[in-house]
């Protein structure tokens, strides 16, 4: 029996298999609201059979979004566009639904990233950017603002207030984005905190920002309801964030009831030095997973059947999550299961296209 394919439980919430599709952001939103594309888009990826799917990044406020082109879920016109979305996903496919929830900080108010990477004026629709210190992310990107400390704790509580309405709006689990050089990792990174206050210098203080939003989430968010983290486990930058210390936060919500941890790297510096090739971030998945009792997903250039099944099948992750192979072919979990022996769901309408001598592919 395929381990791929096989179903696991996170917290309360049952998953028929360990294939995730995680955050891909669309930048098709109009002031922070779901549009006919994300209609469109998460449909078909509902029909994909995979066991769970997270929704792009999605900003908890109006300057915490990528670009001006990001889902929001700060009010309530954006939080009952998004239950529309999910009530319209929910009348045929039962796929558990994430929202990823963000704050961009520093690389904020840029544009989609198919045009000139160029901030965005505010005369052009942007907006001041903030961080944890005012140290831009290059010259392309604004110079941000340095957040003072109560400004700091307001955007703590806009994550818990998102975390409402994303409740009411229907969504099963929150992610909070914590990786790829956005705010959170601003924070957590020596190289983009420079800070004197109880939120820099110590690693316990760089790590108490993203630490306070998750019990404040898990405080307003229901008790069956999974709060999941992803993080960059390294900057791949000498004298960065780094997996020792990835290791030490992951500990830490993972002692204060953290439902999975989803680990990429980089993101926080243009000097990094990446070695990409298939699987080049399941090491860390599989250095923090050996560390705490959460579940743990991979990411990172995971494209076979049977490379997701080995990561999954040896123990390197619980889960695996399938991102860019995912857009290019969003059946991808159905050629998975065929290449496995396994079975995955689909809406009986699609039941006639198993190939000739796998009728048994589709439940």
């Amino acid at each position: 029996m395929s381990k791929l394919f096989s179903p696991i439980k996170i917290g309360a919430q049952n998953f028929e298999n360990r294939i995730v599709i995680p955050p891909m952001c669309q930048y098709s939103a109009t002031n922070g609201l779901v549009s006919d594309w994300h209609l469109m888009h998460y449909g078909s990826l509902s029909h994909s059979g995979a066991g769970l799917m997270i929704l792009e990044a999605t900003s908890v406020c109006p300057e915490g979004r990528l670009s001006p082109f990001d889902l929001g879920i700060w009010g309530d016109e954006q939080e009952q566009a998004m239950a529309s979305l999910v009530s319209s996903i929910r009348q045929y496919s039962k796929m558990p639904i994430t929202i990823q929830l963000v704050h961009a900080g520093r690389k904020a108010s840029m544009p989609a990233p198919w045009q000139e990477e160029k901030h965005v004026p505010v005369s052009q629709g942007g907006w001041q950017t903030v961080a944890p210190s005012a140290i831009a992310f290059d010259t392309n990107y604004d110079t941000p603002q340095e957040l003072t400390t109560e400004q700091v704790k307001n955007i703590v509580k806009q994550f818990a207030d998102a975390a409402v309405r994303a409740d009411k709006a229907g969504i099963d689990f929150i992610e909070i984005h914590g990786a790829h050089g956005y705010l959170i990792h601003q924070f957590l990174s020596p190289l983009s905190n420079h800070r004197t206050d109880q939120y820099g210098g110590s690693l316990e203080n760089r790590m108490r920002f993203v630490l306070e939003i998750f019990q404040a989430i898990r405080a307003v968010f229901p008790k069956h309801k999974g709060v999941g983290i992803r993080i960059s486990a390294t900057d791949w930058v000498d004298d960065g964030w780094n997996l020792d210390e990835s290791i030490i936060l992951a500990k830490a919500l993972d002692k204060l009831g953290c439902s999975y941890i989803h680990v990429s790297t980089g993101g926080l510096d243009i000097r990094q030095k990446i070695l990409v090739g298939p699987n080049y971030q399941v090491p860390f998945a599989q250095a923090i997973k050996q560390q705490v009792s959460m579940p743990v997903i991979a990411v990172g250039l995971i494209t076979e059947a049977a490379q997701a099944e080995a990561i999954v099948l040896t123990g390197q992750a619980d889960m695996v999550a399938i991102g860019r192979d995912m857009l290019f072919n969003p059946h991808w979990p159905w050629f998975a299961a065929k290449a496995l022996a396994a079975q995955v769901t689909v809406p009986p309408q699609y039941y006639r296209s198993a190939p000739h001598g796998a009728k048994a592919l589709f439940k």
